[in-house]
């Protein structure tokens, strides 16, 4: 999966070729945590009694990707959980974004299995089956890290973006990518099969990287971790743009509710709620903007023309431009109702004010005919 030279490219992996394979599983859970962090400040606070380091491409020139700010990498003590009923030790791995989003990761590796065994435990831990209580208590571990250090700090362990990598460092013959990616034993159908391995790329003839909603395959002789962590910017920035998708439809059910109430008030009371509503929805708009603009520019690949390849295409796979496209007709929406507002809130004004010359005049007319009489 990762960049090499021409030498190795032509190689053709055989289990021959190899003493012994493995395989490896990387379950990931990404929670948001309501607000930005200071990346610097945390790994200060951090750096004695925590293993710490800031996370990096390390295949390829530091021009070639753009981070804005890298993620804190936090190494926690290892959990022992029933992967697809199989207790196993799993090492945990926190990643901690400036954006708001802490990533988990369980790592899971045998490096006596060989790569076709990948098949079994991809099939006993489809859809991370039995992880819930470790992930729970692993949320519970990095609270208490960081919520002391971290002002109004919180997780929200039910609304997360989950994503499984399988890695196997040859392509055996016995490991079927649809099984593994799908986690089912069956005979699938050509058009589901076809489906499946659609979004596929390689950058020799002896690596595979196959991506799916929630799922990808890694198949390479050389370590997946630049990969890995593409794929996984890629799941920050879905769960970010899921974060205020569900954010902005709660902001407008809110607008409605406001806008309704208002209309039952009498005038003058109507136009301060108005006035209350408009605030809300600019500073709404223009913190959602802000964030919105720093999950797109999370990072950038410019010069690495594979590596831009499988980042857009997790990009692809995972919806991030109908997300977007979502969180901009929501803000439409907002706008629109924001200047309906704003002309409401004119009229009334102009009205309020053809009341009060009319009151001049009639009052006008009523002393003169008054002083008359």
């Amino acid at each position: 999966m990762q960049r090499r030279s021409p030498e190795s490219t032509t190689r053709v992996l055989t289990p021959a070729s190899k003493v012994r394979t493995t395989y490896a599983i990387r379950f990931y859970r990404i929670y948001d945590t309501s607000g930005e962090i200071d990346i610097g400040r945390l790994e200060e606070a951090l750096s004695s009694g925590h293993t710490i380091a800031r996370s990096t491409f390390t295949r390829v020139k530091p021009k070639s990707i753009s981070m804005g700010t890298p993620p804190l990498l936090l190494r926690l003590p290892p959990v022992v959980a029933p992967v697809g009923g199989l207790e196993t030790k799993l090492e945990v791995i926190a990643r901690v974004y400036d954006i708001g989003a802490v990533s988990i990761c369980f790592l899971h590796e045998d490096m006596q299995a060989p790569a076709s065994d990948l098949r079994q435990a991809a099939l006993r831990s489809a859809g991370q089956a039995g992880l819930d209580p470790a992930f729970l208590d692993t949320v519970d571990r990095i609270r208490g890290i960081l919520g002391p250090l971290l002002e109004d700090f919180t997780i929200d362990p039910g609304f997360y973006e989950d994503y499984t990598i399988y890695i196997a460092d040859w392509n055996d013959p016995e490991l079927d990518p649809v099984v593994v990616l799908l986690g089912e034993e069956r005979t699938f159908s050509p058009q589901i099969r076809e489906d499946t391995l659609r979004n596929s790329l390689s950058y020799g003839i002896d690596d595979l990287a196959i991506l799916s909603w929630d799922t990808a395959l890694l198949i390479s002789s050389e370590p997946a971790g630049d990969i890995l962590e593409l794929i996984e910017f890629a799941n920050v920035q879905a769960l970010e743009l899921r974060y205020y998708d569900r954010k902005l439809t709660r902001q407008m059910e809110r607008m409605y509710d406001d806008i309704e109430n208002a209309d039952k008030k009498p005038f003058y009371i109507r136009l301060h709620q108005y006035h209350r509503i408009m605030s809300r929805l600019m500073q709404d708009q223009a913190e959602i903007s802000d964030i919105t603009e720093k999950v797109d520019n999370l990072i950038k690949v410019t010069e690495d023309v594979y590596y831009a390849r499988v980042y857009a295409l997790a990009l692809h796979v995972l919806r991030i431009s109908q997300w977007r496209d979502g969180l901009n007709r929501k803000m439409g929406i907002i706008r629109q109702n924001y200047e309906m507002l704003s002309d409401e809130v004119h009229i009334q004004h102009s009205n309020f004010l053809e009341l009060v010359i009319i009151l001049l005049i009639a009052c006008e007319i009523a002393i003169f005919i008054w002083q008359i009489l």
